[in-house]
C-alpha cells in the first residue's frame, strides 16, 4: 500500500482517527484511517514506527470512562409533552412546568416530596377548622385508640377512666356539683345529698 500524502513511498504508518466516538461497533461513529510513509508521518509531526506507543491499563481505562460520560450525557431524557420540560429542568428550577409534569415525573415527584418532608401524605392544618377544634378532635382520637388498647389488654380501670374523659368532651356542658343518681328502689331520679 502506498502513501496517502507522497504516493511515491510504501505505507509503513497506519492511524486511526476517532472524530466522533459513541460506542464500540456504534453506526455513528466516525473513524478514519490514513496510510502514511515513514518521512510523510515524520513530517507531520506523528511518531515513526521506532517509536512504540504505550498507554498503561489504567490510562486506556480513563478514556473508556470518558467516552462513557459523553455517551451517557447525549442520551435523550424524559420530557413533559404539555409544556416540554425536562427531569434535568425539573431539578434545577425546582417547579413543573404543567400539570402534565405530576404524570411525566411523578415517580420523581413523590421520591423528592418524601425526603424533604419526611412523609408521602400530608399532615398539618386543615383549611377552614380553627387550632383548638382540630386540637380536640385529635385528643379524641388518641383517646379512644388508647381506650381500645386498655380494653384489649384487659386494662379495666384504666378503659373506665378513658371512657369518662372521652365522655366529658362529648357532652356539651361540663357537669359541676352532685350528678342526678337514679334511685334503686323507685326508679325515680332524686338528688345524690337527699330527698
Amino acid at each position: 500500500m502506498l502513501c496517502q500524502r507522497c504516493e511515491k513511498e510504501s505505507a509503513t504508518v497506519h492511524i486511526d482517527e476517532v472524530r466522533n466516538f459513541v460506542s464500540p461497533g456504534h453506526a455513528s461513529n466516525d473513524i478514519s484511517t490514513h496510510h502514511l510513509c515513514e518521512v510523510c508521518a515524520q513530517k507531520i509531526g506523528l511518531p515513526s514506527q521506532q517509536v512504540q506507543i504505550k498507554a498503561t491499563i489504567d490510562e486506556v481505562w480513563k478514556l473508556l470512562q470518558l467516552s462513557a460520560v459523553k455517551a451517557t450525557k447525549k442520551k435523550p431524557t424524559r420530557a413533559c409533552e404539555g409544556c416540554a420540560t425536562t427531569l434535568e429542568e425539573l431539578r434545577r428550577r425546582g417547579r413543573v412546568g404543567c400539570q402534565r409534569c405530576y404524570e411525566t415525573f411523578g415517580d420523581y415527584l413523590g421520591e423528592l416530596l418524601e425526603r424533604m418532608h419526611g412523609a408521602d401524605q400530608h399532615v398539618g392544618r386543615v383549611p377552614g377548622v380553627d387550632e383548638r377544634s382540630l386540637e380536640r378532635s385529635r385528643r379524641i382520637d388518641e383517646l379512644r385508640a388508647s381506650l381500645v388498647r386498655a380494653v384489649a389488654a384487659e386494662a379495666f380501670e384504666e378503659a373506665a377512666r378513658l371512657r369518662d374523659e372521652l365522655q366529658r368532651f362529648d357532652s356539651p356542658t361540663p357537669v359541676v356539683g352532685n350528678p342526678v343518681v337514679e334511685s334503686p328502689v323507685a326508679g325515680n331520679p332524686a338528688s345524690a345529698t337527699g330527698p
